[in-house]
């Protein structure tokens, strides 16, 4: 059972069959036909018992630590997962898929391997907010695997330093910090051209995939290349 979205689509494709349930956000892959338990925050965790997993896959990001321990606590197995970095994360994918009886790397993994190690060093030059929700504003800060990502890629998270993971700084504090970008993806919140990039006129914004910023999975293997692409592919409100 998984109720991590990323790790629904990496059990899917590499261990077909080995689901008994998901989330009704895990949207990939698209054919998956499980039942489901719900949200990702809040569960039905009757169901989930009473589908009797083996294992349930958490997230300590996606998932409430109290729907882990009361999971835990029925005699339900868990598996929390937190990567906050690429490497992390492809470290603790190879760990999962391993010990569910993988009998080998999959080729999507290995594929992810190389397509981030073959990045080319490229000096972070663009200073960036990362807002992942408005009303209130939330944006990335510290520690985060998506920070890592757009580190990766030559961004440069101007909340990076700050102790909160997930600051909330009012949009006149995001237009004050002077960032050279804003980059909008479409999850959590679903910034779009028409909804996001009027808050800071005059800057550019890069509307981005949330699956491939967050994601870790086999949206992996793909995420160097979608991602770059829009990032280059700004939009300047007026």
């Amino acid at each position: 059972m998984s109720l991590v979205p990323s790790l629904t689509e990496a059990v899917a494709v590499t261990r077909p069959g080995l689901l008994v349930g998901a989330t009704d956000w895990c949207s990939h892959p698209a054919d998956l036909d499980v039942p489901r338990v719900g949200g990702t925050k809040y569960p039905d965790l009757d169901r989930i018992r009473a589908l009797r997993p083996d294992l349930v896959l958490l997230n300590v990001e996606e998932n409430r630590r109290e729907d882990a321990t009361a999971l835990a606590a029925a005699g339900v197995p868990v598996r929390v997962t937190y990567p906050r970095t690429v490497d992390g994360a492809l470290i603790e994918l190879a760990d999962l898929l391993r010990d569910l009886g993988a009998p080998a790397e999959p080729d999507w993994l290995a594929e992810a391997r190389r397509a981030w190690a073959g990045l080319p060093r490229t000096p972070v030059a663009r200073r960036a907010v990362v807002p992942v929700w408005r009303r209130p504003w939330v944006v990335l800060g510290a520690d985060t695997f998506a920070g890592d990502v757009l580190r990766r890629l030559g961004v440069s998270n101007l909340y990076a330093d700050q102790p909160d993971r997930y600051p909330r700084p009012s949009l006149e504090q995001l237009r004050a910090d002077a960032p050279d970008l804003v980059v909008l993806p479409d999850e959590p919140y679903r910034f779009t051209r028409d909804d996001g990039p009027e808050a800071f006129p005059g800057v550019p914004c890069a509307l981005l995939s949330g699956r491939h910023l967050t994601w870790y999975g086999p949206s992996l293997a793909e995420a160097p290349t979608v991602l770059a692409g829009q990032l280059a592919d700004r939009v300047l409100a007026d």
